[in-house]
């Protein structure tokens, strides 16, 4: 079957680029990469070009997603594959494609008006073993399962949402109906997948911003303690305590990052496990802080 296999990368609009580097490299670990102008940057957390570039702009949110395609036959079906279910579709130029650092490049959106990119051959740096911007334990868990994932927020159904992403291959569904005090009825949250990883997207309700949270996994524990006391220590709000979700099973936190939406730092995600399950609390933790949770949707 024809379908994306992974979130290769995000291009985030940030307003403050001075910012972005020092929490970049000294909270989230990343190796910062200078780009082809003032206005640019490239973070890296492997061995591809980049994982996130960070460009000058006042959105200090997500400008858009890029899902990667196994190679250039299923480039070519997905692009058909979309025309045929009257999803409007621009295959890139030569140039744009290089732009992003791949091979070749199409683009679109989903039903919440969000730019998306699907491409075909990363450009991979073999020779260039990646540079932390800090000590780190471990290494972040990208093989398999993309860099991470991204929860939304929405303006479409949850209907029109689950039919747009069936046509790219992904699968899930409503996982949690998390009571919440003083709304009248359960918050529902979305999640889809398409690899390794529990989820690659997520969607919540609507919100300001596009991006509630980007979510980055570790290989050792001690990398999510590190970075909590590194958040701490460097007077950046916590979003979320430390706790463990019921669906992709993560022990992690949520931290705001310079552009006010949240980072989450994670350990110990488990697979999919190809039926669908719900849930109306995570494990344990993760309890809001009381200053903080009424910027932002409720995370999972």
């Amino acid at each position: 079957m024809t379908q994306v296999t992974e979130l290769g990368y995000v291009t985030i609009g940030v307003s403050d680029l001075k910012a972005w580097e020092h929490f970049a490299g000294r909270i989230l670990g990343l190796e910062v990469v200078p780009g082809e102008s003032e206005a640019v940057r490239y973070l890296r957390m492997d061995y591809w070009h980049h994982r996130i570039k960070l460009v000058q702009d006042s959105a200090d949110d997500v400008l858009t997603a890029g899902l990667r395609v196994a190679g250039v036959l299923e480039f070519r079906a997905m692009a058909k594959l979309l025309s045929d279910a009257g999803i409007p579709v621009r295959i890139g130029t030569t140039a744009e494609a290089e732009a992003s650092k791949v091979l070749e490049i199409m683009f679109l959106e989903d039903p919440n008006g969000y730019p998306l990119e699907i491409f075909h051959g990363p450009l991979m740096q073999y020779h260039l073993p990646v540079h932390p911007g800090r000590r780190m334990h471990g290494a972040y868990k990208t093989a398999g399962g993309g860099f991470g994932h991204m929860m939304q927020s929405r303006t479409a159904s949850f209907d029109d949402i689950h039919a747009f992403y069936t046509v790219l291959g992904m699968r899930g569904g409503i996982e949690y109906k998390m009571p919440i005090p003083m709304l009248p009825k359960p918050v529902e949250l979305m999640f889809l997948h398409c690899n390794d990883r529990q989820h690659t997207f997520a969607f919540g309700g609507p919100a300001e911003k596009r991006c509630n949270h980007l979510m980055f996994e570790t290989d050792r524990i001690e990398d999510v303690g590190l970075a909590l006391d590194l958040v701490k220590a460097e007077g950046i709000p916590v979003i979320i305590e430390p706790g463990a979700h019921a669906n992709d099973h993560n022990f992690s936190f949520y931290f705001k990052n310079p552009s006010g939406f949240m980072n989450e730092i994670g350990w110990g995600g488990r697979k999919p496990t190809g039926q669908s399950e719900y849930y109306a609390g995570d494990v344990f933790g993760h309890h809001p802080t009381p200053n903080s949770m009424k910027d932002f949707m409720v995370p999972a």
